[in-house]
């Protein structure tokens, strides 16, 4: 079965689904309590990301409208909004505001708790700098720490007492508000306010002797340290979202409209409606979908089909949002905007792909769903035993609040979704779509790949090396009825038939009782003729009979060609006459080679699959130096060998194009799809690959199994985190400043550990 096949968000019928923006969250618990609360809604399937900080919830609009999902995420205490689809640029604009919104606040409390947390730091770890009544200088400057900095920790600590849960505020407020009371307490009324008073720094949560000490720089610091460890973070989540919000609004947000008297002004491209007419100039990216009125131009489309020649488009012609031109000036009226683009279209599907969550994360979010309370538990716990067995009330105290300072659930919840955020951005700018986290865990675990060759391992750049006719019959005509009948296919011989007519201008007529036999022909009506194009058995087996003679004339050009050149065959049927034979030639990649050859190095087994003729497919074959050979397969035939080799205990990738590779590529454990090929093709893939041709796929199948790494790597650190330091904490072995500071670098490796992907294959 195909990776993702299951991926579903639920069972249940779902007639409508929405995407909101949550605000409010702080960790991984916030984003699986609102995800809790939404499924607990009847007729309603959630899935919530904490990195992208977006729910996907598909419900039944018989049960549930979108403001009951609003407002049961409100009544938990989280904000939510509609995201609207019909207009992604404007937001993404939008998005952009909201991270400013959210992101200036935070630096401005971030700087002010810095500014006066700092010296209580210095205070209280120097005794050379410790004067007079220095702790009462301490308590004025970390009390503004506590309440402004500490404010959202506060708050949200508030707010998740009221519903009778926890977070991570939980137990950043709970410890600063202890370090912070016990601070005051001790300078009202013990020694700890009097003019000799003297702390010395230690790593451990050891205690003076001849009176309590003070926690003034943990209520502060502690604050102040998560405050920067969350600015971090949210710069390396927008850092990972920025790469599609690049793509989708291309080089500029201003377009050139030209008004009914044909004067351009310049409009924002999310201004831009259908029907609107455009400009665009050397140099610059077309803005949407739109059909060419005047001009001509040379366009790149390496982005969207992979092609790396531009190709030239002039009036008449279909252009697509996100090409740049290279040369010329076109003047383009706008057909499909926002949302309804081509490249809108991939970015939605990236954005998919990074809201599902991997198998392996439902681990990390159970444990996170009882992380907070356990880790309460745990502090009163170590509170009490450290008192029973005779330690003083100040070294107990400290080391429960070392305990609750030092937990981190955030680096739990975001190990999975920051990884698959970064690393489908960086594919996406490779020019790699991956549908899911199924793919990644597919891409770790591949043993063989199983290559498709025409338009895969070939450019499917066709060049006609000869054509036989059957005496009697005219080129020029058989090769219009060819055309025409092959004029609603997608497969590269019969658009190759279709370009040879228009070159010698031709005409193409309308086809009848058009009907595609895959992997082997296509069959119509034409003018009063009855036309077949494609294998010889397929035209014999269709009515269609080969002159002795005729016969004799292909086989004797086979036997002389076809032991040194790898040609594909194709017979053309006219009125019940097999007339024509064209054998036609196409080029291997020229990464093909060496892509192949990084394959067999990294231990994986390649095989050549391929609809086309065994004499053909064998002589690619040895030209790239394939020993396995599967060649002449119907589509039925790919899937049945892919179910073969998995029968055997192989993990298939299958890399394919074409309508014939559809059946292969979701039987395969992985399917790669060229986004040059077929509709169906793509939509078969789990990663579909839109630059670079066949090491286009090598690199999706390495970026998938690098992001797949540092998942790994970032689960394996917030679980050995939490594992080794809490423990730590438990037996006082760490200063509560340190525990603070260790809690919010676990948080801030996870987010840089995932943003080293984006340096993943640069040159």
């Amino acid at each position: 079965m195909a990776v993702g096949e299951n991926s579903t968000i639920d069972d249940k019928s779902m007639g409508e689904s929405v995407e909101l923006c949550l605000t409010g969250m702080t960790c991984s618990s916030c984003a699986a309590r609102i995800e809790k609360r939404l499924n607990r809604l009847d007729g309603a399937s959630a899935n919530v990301n904490f990195a992208t900080e977006k729910a996907s919830v598909s419900f039944d609009s018989s049960l549930l409208t979108t403001q009951d999902l609003l407002d049961a995420i409100s009544g938990i205490g989280y904000g939510a909004s509609l995201i609207e689809g019909n207009d992604r640029s404007s937001g993404e604009i939008d998005d952009e505001s909201r991270y400013l919104d959210h992101l200036n606040p935070l630096r401005n409390r971030l700087i002010i708790s810095a500014i006066l947390s700092l010296p209580v730091l210095a205070l209280s770890m120097v005794p050379s700098l410790e004067f007079q009544y220095w702790q009462w200088v301490a308590l004025a400057l970390a009390t503004p720490v506590f309440i402004y900095g500490g404010l959202p920790f506060h708050k949200a600590a508030i707010a998740n007492a009221r519903h009778l849960t926890s977070s991570m505020d939980t137990l950043v407020s709970l410890g600063s508000l202890a370090a912070y009371l016990w601070s005051l307490y001790a300078l009202i009324f013990t020694d700890a306010g009097g003019p000799s008073f003297r702390m010395m720094f230690s790593l451990t949560a050891s205690i003076n002797s001849h009176h309590p000490d003070i926690y003034l720089e943990t209520a502060s610091v502690v604050i102040t340290v998560i405050l920067f460890g969350r600015y971090l973070e949210a710069k390396g989540k927008r850092r990972s979202t920025s790469v599609l919000r690049s793509l989708l609004l291309g080089n500029g947000q201003v377009v050139h409209k030209i008004l009914n008297n044909d004067i351009e002004v310049e409009i924002d491209v999310v201004d831009l409606r259908p029907g609107d007419r455009f400009s665009v100039r050397s140099g610059e990216k077309v803005p949407t979908d739109g059909e060419i009125e005047s001009g001509e131009a040379l366009l790149d489309l390496a982005l969207l089909t992979g092609e790396y020649e531009p190709k030239r488009f002039k009036s008449g012609m279909e252009v697509v949002g996100g090409s740049l031109n290279v040369d010329g000036f076109l003047v383009v009226r706008a057909t499909k905007v926002g949302s309804d683009t081509a490249l809108a279209g991939i970015v939605s599907m990236v954005e998919e792909a990074q809201a599902k969550k991997a198998k392996v994360q439902a681990i990390a979010d159970k444990v996170s769903g009882i992380f907070v309370p356990s880790v309460i538990a745990i502090a009163i716990a170590t509170f009490l035993f450290r008192v029973i067995i005779g330690d003083s009330i100040a070294l107990s105290f400290s080391s429960a609040i070392a305990v609750l300072v030092i937990a981190c659930p955030c680096a739990l919840g975001l190990a999975t979704p920051m990884a698959i955020l970064v690393g489908t951005s960086r594919a996406a700018q490779m020019g790699i779509l991956i549908r899911g986290p199924e793919a990644l865990e597919a891409a770790g675990k591949i043993d063989t790949v199983v290559v498709d060759k025409t338009g895969t391992l070939t450019t499917g750049t066709m060049t006609l090396q000869e054509i036989l006719l059957e005496v009697g019959f005219d080129y020029d005509f058989v090769l219009s009825m060819a055309a025409s009948a092959e004029a609603a296919t997608t497969h590269p011989i019969g658009r190759f038939i279709v370009s040879l007519s228009e070159e010698r201008e031709l005409e193409v007529q309308k086809a009848d009782l058009f009907k595609s036999y895959v992997g082997s022909g296509v069959m119509a009506q034409v003018a009063g003729h009855s036309v077949a194009i494609g294998k010889l058995d397929f035209c014999l087996s269709s009515g269609f009979e080969i002159s002795t003679s005729f016969q004799s004339k292909v086989d004797a050009y086979i036997s002389n060609v076809s032991i040194t050149t790898g040609l594909s065959r194709s017979y053309i049927g006219l009125d019940g006459i097999v007339v024509a034979f064209m054998a036609i030639g196409d080029e291997i990649r020229d990464d093909a080679f060496e892509t192949l050859k990084k394959m067999r190095q990294s231990n994986l087994d390649v095989v050549l699959l391929s609809g086309d003729n065994q004499e053909s497919a064998r002589i690619t074959a040895s030209q790239l130096g394939i020993e396995r050979v599967v060649a002449g397969a119907t589509p039925s035939e790919k899937a049945d060998y892919i179910r073969e080799l998995q029968s055997q205990g192989a993990r298939v990738a299958m890399i394919g194009d074409g309508i014939n590779d559809a059946a292969a590529l979701a039987q395969a454990d992985l399917g790669v799809a060229m986004g040059s090929g077929s509709a169906i093709a793509q939509e078969s893939g789990d990663i579909t690959v839109f630059l670079g041709g066949v090491s286009g796929a090598y690199s999706a199948i390495l970026v998938a199994r690098a992001t797949l790494r540092t998942i790994h790597t970032n689960l394996f650190w917030a679980f050995a985190y939490n594992v080794a330091a809490i423990p730590i904490a438990m037996a006082g072995l760490i200063n509560p400043v340190i525990a603070g500071s260790a809690m919010a670098f676990s948080s801030v490796f996870v987010v840089g550990n995932s943003l080293r992907l984006f340096g993943f294959m640069r040159r």
